[in-house]
């Protein structure tokens, strides 16, 4: 069973924050919510291992339950 990567994983993590961020300007909610939604799914197909996409949704949802 492979596990989730929560640590950062990027040489430079602040050039992917700016690309995220670049990626949503000019879009409306709905726009931004939508290709949140293209993006997890087309992510979740290159990783392609269930249990660590049941993992990351697991985490992704704790993590918002826990800010309300």
């Amino acid at each position: 069973m492979s596990q989730l990567t929560t640590q950062s994983n990027f040489d430079v993590p602040d050039e992917f924050y700016e690309c995220l961020i670049n990626a949503h300007r000019d879009l409306s909610t709905n726009e931004s919510n939508a290709m949140n939604a293209a993006l997890v799914l087309l992510l979740s197909n290159h990783i392609g291992d269930l249990n660590v996409i049941s993992q990351a949704l697991e985490e992704a949802r704790r993590s918002v339950l826990a800010e309300a």
